[in-house]
């Protein structure tokens, strides 16, 4: 497998791209939920990306890891999600969106690992 340089990742500009979303859209939650749900996701999304620089920077075997916690990350926001609907903070469109790009990511992620298990 040539070598992969980690900005070109397309999983790991998705994921950047994502954290900086729930960023920009949370900035317009109430402050009540500022040490909730509001850092919750932003700290579980910012995880995806932390998680495949950190990888890349090791062994084969651990960079495996990191992606495997990675995909957790994803998974960990679905819920924060679908609470923050509920909430009336994200619009059902909204909410679709982030949940269809989580799943996405997460798939880019094991197939990723998968493509290096065969390497």
């Amino acid at each position: 497998m040539a070598q992969l340089h980690l900005e070109n990742l397309n999983v790991y500009q998705r994921s950047i791209a994502l954290a900086l979303n729930i960023y920009m859209l949370s900035q317009l939650w109430p402050k009540e939920h500022l040490f909730g749900i509001t850092d919750q996701l932003r700290r579980a999304s910012l995880s995806i990306s932390l998680n495949i620089a950190e990888g890349y920077g090791r062994t084969r075997k651990d960079f495996q890891r990191f992606l495997v916690i990675a995909r957790g990350s994803c998974y960990e926001c679905l819920p924060i999600i679908k609470i923050a609907s509920s909430l009336k903070l994200l619009s059902t469109a909204q909410e679709q969106t982030y949940y269809n790009e989580l799943i996405e990511i997460s798939r880019m992620l094991s197939a990723l690992k998968n493509r290096l298990g065969k390497s």
